[in-house]
């Protein structure tokens, strides 16, 4: 989406995933054994790092590659990430699993958990400025960053250390609930007057029937109106989310313009990463055809349940940020390239791509991936603003750009229309 074209409701920065999370791992023919490498591309969130490593076998070893086209959201993965991984002594399941979720999808959070998002932006800002002699968490590598890109995180982490009430031209706006309700209005247009007739719309008719029931209205009406999506604790919910802020570049008379302020996704709700499906049945169950459970509720199992997991593995697995690209300064949506390098080559056993970054899938996928690698591409189911015929659409159009690729359909998955499988094409 070009600069100046904000009213779209995915926006033009990705904060969260527009689908559930996944193992990797388990989503092609074979599983790998041994060290697997995997490389996610504009993923937009730590969904499925967590997903598979919370899947790995004991003598399974995983190495993650991360490209986004934004370094704000590289800095957020790596926020969030540090956050799952801090040790279960400095911070209880229940605690981490809160905080980590009003981090992940609130635009304001509550006192107690800006203290705790200074401390972990202090440490990973240390750690990427090469203050500590050791990285933040062994889990995380930012080595392979360019020295721009690490100089961009550490101006980024800065920012978000910053206080809220501060003028400095860098700052967050004062009040977030302005900032959200600009993008609403920019939205909606002439539907403003009408908003709540809108979300309705949009959760009853599409989110709803897209098999998303569990969205309660009155949890999903929040969020739409105030950005609030986990409201899990009483207390008051007032400090901005910093990590959720970014700036964007307008033209203004001819004149580039950057404004701060929040260009996500206002319409289908950071609900899809963790809180629309579950192993446990039960928490699916309806009563007078309305479920017993929300998407609040399964988020909160669902993200209690991964950080158990890794609380219980020894060691960890290796989360790479590298080839990460910086925000341009002339478009939000800028290409994101993969520097073909020797010694990436055939090494990805998994690839994943995001809907938003699917047009970079190019030829060249094929001298990084393994022999028997496995192509997994996110597609446009819960973007609201795609109709089921633009839909469809997206999805051959994904087919074409995979098959151009030289990856074929893997005929023996089962159906899936939030995912598409592919494996390279036999010769």
């Amino acid at each position: 989406m070009s600069a100046g074209r904000a009213s779209e409701g995915a926006g033009c920065i990705t904060w969260w995933g527009f689908s559930p999370a996944r193992d990797l791992l388990t989503m092609g023919p074979v599983r790998h054994e041994g060290e697997v490498n995997v490389l996610l591309v504009g993923s937009g969130d730590p969904r499925h790092i967590l997903k598979t490593i919370a899947g790995l076998q004991s003598d399974e070893r995983l190495h993650v590659w991360v490209i986004e086209n934004s370094m704000e959201v590289v800095a957020r993965q790596l926020l969030l990430l540090y956050l799952a991984l801090m040790p279960q002594e400095n911070m209880g399941l229940n605690e981490k699993a809160e905080v980590f979720l009003e981090v992940f999808g609130n635009s304001e959070i509550r006192s107690q958990t800006e203290e705790t998002l200074r401390h972990a932006v202090l440490q990973l800002s240390l750690s990427v400025t090469e203050t500590l002699e050791t990285a933040a968490h062994p889990c995380l590598n930012t080595i392979l960053l360019k020295f721009k890109e690490r100089d961009e995180l550490a101006r980024i982490f800065k920012l978000w250390m910053q206080p809220q009430s501060s003028s400095s031209e860098y700052s967050a706006p004062a009040v977030m609930s302005k900032a959200w309700d600009y993008r609403v209005r920019q939205h909606l247009g002439e539907r403003y007057d009408s908003k709540k007739g809108c979300f309705d719309w949009d959760l009853s008719m599409k989110l709803h029937e897209k098999g998303c029931g569990i969205i309660s209205k009155q949890q999903y009406v929040q969020w739409r109106e105030r950005g609030l999506a986990f409201e899990m604790r009483e207390g008051a919910y007032q400090i901005t989310n910093p990590t959720v802020l970014s700036s964007r570049v307008f033209s203004q008379r001819g004149n580039k313009v950057s404004l701060r302020g929040y260009w996500g996704d206002i319409v289908s709700s950071p609900y899809l990463s963790f809180g629309i499906e579950s192993d446990d049945k039960s928490l699916l169950k309806t009563q007078n055809g309305h479920h017993i459970k929300t998407a609040q509720d399964i988020s909160f199992v669902n993200v209690q349940a991964l950080f158990q997991s890794l609380s219980s593995r020894r060691g960890c697995p290796t989360t790479s940020q590298s080839e990460a690209e910086e925000p341009s300064t002339q478009t939000d949506r800028k290409s994101v390239t993969i520097n073909e390098k020797q010694k990436y080559s055939h090494l990805f056993n998994t690839i994943y791509f995001s809907a938003s970054c699917v047009h970079q899938l190019g030829p060249m996928m094929r001298q990084i991936a393994a022999p028997d690698a496995v192509l997994v591409v996110e597609l446009a189911k819960y973007i609201l603003d795609l109709n089921k015929e633009q839909e469809a659409g997206f999805a051959k159009k994904v087919a074409s750009i995979a098959l151009e690729a030289t990856f074929e359909p893997w005929q023996g998955g089962k159906s899936d229309d939030i995912h598409a499988v592919f494996i390279p094409q036999r010769k």
